[in-house]
């Protein structure tokens, strides 16, 4: 069988597998006189050898997977590994809560909706860990009527 060392030269000539090459049937007369690497280019070229395509692996579940993440899917308790804090510490939560409150409060205060007295004891509750959230301040301050009523 002349085509089998054909079919290894086509092979090395693609940088592939012989599996990879296929023969044109029509023109196998012109294929066994192909003696160089030379000769065997010029059969791809001119599509008397074909040369399938490698088949990777399809990004195409990965790509949805993470679009269905972008849109805040799939982070339930099945995908969650690891404790609480160890997905975010517990720093993390602190810094963004307090930062969060005291912007709030600053705002509160440029607005002249509080004095500096009141601003300053809301301050250090929040600093002591007092308020649980934005939502707990307002809360809190319109229980204990701290926000000024004038004609603002």
């Amino acid at each position: 069988m002349k085509l089998k060392s054909k079919k290894r030269l086509a092979g090395s000539v693609i940088k592939g597998s012989r599996k990879r090459t296929i023969f044109d049937t029509s023109r196998l007369e012109e294929i066994k006189e192909a003696i160089t690497k030379v000769d065997i280019r010029s059969l791809i070229k001119d599509n008397a050898i074909k040369v399938i395509q490698k088949s990777g692996v399809s990004r195409a579940r990965a790509r949805k997977r993470a679009e269905q993440k972008k849109k805040g899917r799939q982070r339930g308790p099945g995908t969650r590994q690891g404790k609480k804090n160890a997905r975010l510490n517990q720093k993390t939560v602190w810094i963004n809560k307090i930062r969060l409150q005291r912007s709030f409060l600053k705002e509160l205060k440029d607005k002249k909706m509080i004095d500096n007295k009141t601003y300053r004891e809301l301050y250090m509750k929040s600093k002591g860990g007092f308020f649980r959230s934005k939502r707990h301040i307002k809360l809190y301050i319109n229980e204990h009527g701290l926000i000024k009523q004038n004609g603002n």
